[in-house]
C-alpha cells in the first residue's frame, strides 16, 4: 500500500512537472498572424491602352482604378479603363470619336494556393466593355517562385468570344537603391479562335470567311521602378513595348486586318501606377 503511495505521489511531480514545461513552451512559441482581409488601392495614367496586343486606344490620357481585396487565399478585383479622348484604332471603334468614357468595367474572382514554391491559381474574369459585346473568361495559373518567376496562364472565353488565349510570362525586381526597385517583365502570348466570329479576311470573298484564327498573338516588354513615398504607398512609373509575335498577327490582307479583332503592330505605352496597400 505504502509502495502504492509513493507511486502515486511520483506520478503526480512528473505530471506536473511535464505541464509546466508544455506551459512554458506553449508561452514562447510565436503567435500566429491572425488572418485578416488585406487589399490595395491604385490608380494608373498611362498614353494609351493595349490589351493581348490590340490597341484600344491612341493619343490620349488613360485612367485605370483598381480596387482589390483578399483573404485566406481569396481575390476579388475591380478594374476599370476611361478613355479621356477616344480615337479609332485598327482594334477599337468608339461610338463617338473625341468623347470621354469609362468604357470597360471588370471584376475578377479568383483563389490561389501555394505548394512550396509553386502557385497554383483559378479565377473567373467579367469583362464589362461598352466598345464590344460583354464577355467572360475563366483562367488557371501557375507559377514558381525563383529568378523570373516563369508563369503560364490559360484563359478560355466562354461567352461572346469562345476561344484560348495562352500567356508566358517572366519577371524580376532588382533593388537599386534603398527600397526602390528595378521592376523587368516580359510575356509572350498564343491565341486559338474556336468559332465564326475568328474568321480572317479572306481575299477571295472580301470578307471574313478565311480560317479561324489561331497564331503565335502578342509579346510585352516591361520596365519601370517601384518607389515607395509613405509605409504603404508606392509610384510605379512604366515604360512597355507590344509587338506581334507572328506573320499571323500583324498580317494586312487588301488593307484589312487578318484577325478580325485588327491587326498587331509594335506600340509603346507609357504611364505611373500609384498603389496604396492596407
Amino acid at each position: 500500500m505504502r509502495g502504492f503511495k509513493y507511486l502515486a505521489v511520483v506520478l503526480v511531480v512528473l505530471l506536473s512537472f511535464s505541464l509546466a514545461i508544455a506551459e512554458e513552451q506553449k508561452k514562447e512559441e510565436p503567435k500566429k498572424e491572425e488572418e485578416k482581409v488585406t487589399g490595395s488601392v491604385s490608380l494608373g495614367i498611362y498614353n494609351r491602352y493595349v490589351f493581348r496586343g490590340y490597341e484600344l486606344s491612341s493619343s490620349s490620357v488613360i485612367i485605370q482604378p483598381s480596387v482589390t481585396l483578399s483573404y485566406k487565399g481569396f481575390s476579388l478585383n475591380y478594374w476599370g479603363n476611361l478613355d479621356t479622348d477616344q480615337k479609332e484604332t485598327q482594334s477599337f471603334k468608339p461610338k463617338k470619336v473625341g468623347s470621354k468614357e469609362l468604357n470597360e468595367n471588370d471584376i475578377t474572382l479568383s483563389y490561389t494556393h501555394s505548394f512550396g514554391k509553386l502557385s497554383l491559381t483559378g479565377g473567373y474574369i467579367y469583362y464589362g466593355t461598352k466598345y464590344t459585346d460583354e464577355t467572360e473568361e475563366v483562367f488557371l495559373s501557375a507559377s514558381y517562385d525563383i529568378f523570373s518567376k516563369p508563369t503560364l496562364t490559360i484563359y478560355r472565353d466562354i461567352s461572346s468570344y469562345p476561344g484560348t488565349y495562352v500567356n508566358l510570362s517572366f519577371s524580376h525586381s532588382f533593388e537599386v537603391y534603398k527600397d526602390i526597385t528595378l521592376d523587368l517583365a516580359a510575356s509572350f502570348g498564343y491565341f486559338k479562335g474556336d468559332n465564326n466570329y475568328w474568321r480572317t479576311y479572306d481575299s477571295n470573298t472580301s470578307e471574313y470567311t478565311g480560317k479561324k484564327y489561331n497564331a503565335l498573338h502578342d509579346g510585352k516588354l516591361q520596365a519601370g521602378l517601384t518607389i515607395p513615398v509613405l509605409k504603404n504607398l508606392t509610384i510605379q512609373p512604366v515604360v512597355q513595348y507590344w509587338f506581334p509575335l507572328s506573320s499571323k498577327a500583324k498580317r494586312i490582307v487588301d488593307g484589312n486586318s487578318y484577325n478580325p479583332n485588327g491587326h498587331l503592330d509594335d506600340t509603346w505605352v507609357a504611364g505611373v501606377g500609384i498603389t496604396f496597400s492596407f
